[in-house]
This record gives structure tokens, C-alpha cells and sequence, in this order.
């Protein structure tokens, strides 16, 4: 009987983007299952080898993953590195993953990581605390746990330590919930930082 952690793998060849490091590299899909992936990217600049693969892993060994064929996006952990001549093999099992990546990349336009970290903004004159629900390039989802009267478009001003966000945003749409708390999301407007680090574009052309 197998083991039934063994997952049939189905070889494939796809393109996609895996983002690591910060940056964003082209991969090429080799095989697939239902728990995870193995991809190849070319060495770089940044990765030469499967040793930069690993020191990237002592800061965390999830990463972000977009394969656009599969209408698949989200969050991979890395559990296997090799060589093959002299490409970078790398085998990850999904964690969390959705499978609704074009439909929600054509809204969007740019990947939304999942991500829960508090923060505060400014809503005429009154601060409120909030989560974030995702975070993307272009904006943020966040809930406040308590009601607000909100319009669109409106400007708001917020703060958010985990990835140093501070700024101006707009509100693209808002909606309360059935527990009192008020969930909306933003799009940047004025920052004091350009470059968000650890978010990966993932554009969808």
C-alpha cells in the first residue's frame, strides 16, 4: 500500500514567477501535485547557486509563487534544493494557495499576499486600529473592529509598522460586517517609501 503522503507528482512544463529574496525570478514548472512543486530557475546575480538558496532560507523558507496557466498564486515553503547541470531545482509544498489567481489578478492587477499585522489610520480626525487581511504593491485590505462611516473615494492617512508603510490612501470599497467591524480596501496614494519590500508585483499583463 502507499504511503499516502505520497502524492502523485504530474510532469509539466509551465512558466511562472517565484519570488524569493525579494525579487522576482522566472521559473519553469518540472512537475506538480496536489501538496507541492518542483521548479527550476537559472542562476543570477542574486542566486548563483543552491548555497544562496539556502542562506536566503535562514530568514524564511516561504516564499511567493505565481503560475499564471494555473490560475495559481500564494505562498510555497521551500523543502528541497539541488542542481541539475546548471540549472537551480527547487521543490516547495503549498501552504496557502489560491486557484483564483486570473480572476483575481484581473481585478487587482497586482498579487495580494495574505498577511495579518496591525497598524492605524486616520479617518476624518479619529485614529482606529486595524489588521490587515492582504497587502499587495498597490494597496491594502484591512478590517476595523468596530463600525465607520466611510465614502468612497475618500483620502485617509495611515500607518503600517510591519512593513514600514506611511502615507495616503483612498478607499475603493468598504463593507460592514455581521460582527460590527468594518472591512475596506485601500490604494496608495502618497508614501514615504516607494519600494515595498517582501510584496512581490506578480502583474498580470
Amino acid at each position: 500500500m502507499p504511503n499516502s503522503r505520497q502524492y502523485y507528482r504530474k510532469k509539466i512544463s509551465l512558466n511562472g514567477l517565484l519570488f524569493i529574496g525579494g525579487i522576482e525570478h522566472e521559473m519553469q514548472v518540472k512537475n506538480l501535485s496536489i501538496s507541492g512543486v518542483l521548479v527550476a530557475i537559472d542562476p543570477s546575480a542574486d542566486i548563483v547557486d543552491e548555497r544562496d538558496v539556502f542562506l536566503l532560507l535562514r530568514q524564511s523558507s516561504l516564499v511567493d509563487i505565481y503560475i499564471e496557466k494555473l490560475n495559481l498564486a500564494g505562498e510555497a515553503e521551500i523543502v528541497r534544493v539541488d542542481m541539475d547541470d546548471k540549472r537551480i531545482l527547487i521543490g516547495m509544498e503549498f501552504k496557502q494557495i489560491s486557484y483564483d489567481a486570473e480572476n483575481l489578478l484581473y481585478k487587482r492587477k497586482a498579487y495580494r499576499k495574505s498577511m495579518a499585522a496591525p497598524g492605524q489610520i486616520l479617518i476624518a480626525e479619529k485614529f482606529y486600529d486595524f489588521m490587515t487581511r492582504n497587502v499587495s504593491v498597490d494597496g491594502l485590505m484591512i478590517r476595523i473592529p468596530e463600525h465607520v462611516d466611510l465614502q468612497m473615494n475618500m483620502q485617509v492617512e495611515f500607518k503600517f509598522d510591519k512593513l514600514h508603510l506611511y502615507g495616503e490612501s483612498r478607499v475603493v470599497w468598504f463593507e460592514h460586517d455581521e460582527n460590527g467591524g468594518t472591512l475596506l480596501g485601500l490604494e496608495y496614494l502618497h508614501m514615504d517609501k516607494t519600494n515595498i519590500n517582501g510584496i512581490p508585483r506578480f502583474y498580470h499583463q
